[in-house]
């Protein structure tokens, strides 16, 4: 007999994951808001700490450097974005939310709680943290696993 997959977290946080895409894409369609996912994540790392080394704005959004680079150059051009080279190393690139990606930030904030309430309909704040610290160990478990093989 096959392994059920279906019985472990990977297909639903895949799934969950995937929806959750979808739903944010429609309503910022819906609201007219020319933005994706990925991008307003951008925004909201960078409106907490603007300025960042665009390699440190991939680790902390978990892009790899190529797809950031995409993303940033694509936000750029929508003028949401804006790079300036370090000024004690030209070699690095950081990071500014410009007035513009600040304020649509600012207008979808409200659309994004709402889809995040939507999610967690139901759920009780004891059933929430416990989700939340499971999925935590999960992450754990999987970054002493990568660290495993990348030592090995």
């Amino acid at each position: 007999m096959l392994y059920n997959f279906e019985k472990t977290l990977l297909p639903w946080l895949g799934k969950i994951n995937k929806e959750f895409n979808f739903l944010v894409q429609v309503t910022f369609d819906h609201h007219q808001v020319n933005l994706t996912r990925q991008q307003w994540i951008v925004l909201k790392k960078l409106n907490e700490n603007d300025g960042q080394a665009q390699n440190d704005l991939a680790l902390i959004t978990d892009r790899d450097k190529t797809s950031l680079t995409r993303l940033i150059n694509t936000m750029e051009r929508k003028e949401l974005v804006k790079r300036v080279s370090d000024p004690l190393d030209k070699r690095i690139n950081n990071i500014y939310i410009t007035s513009r990606g600040q304020e649509i930030l600012k207008s979808t904030m409200p659309l994004m709680k709402d889809l995040i309430a939507k999610m967690q309909y139901g759920l009780n704040a004891d059933e929430l943290m416990s989700t939340i610290e499971v999925l935590k160990r999960v992450k754990q478990n999987l970054e002493k696993t990568e660290h495993k093989k990348l030592t090995s």
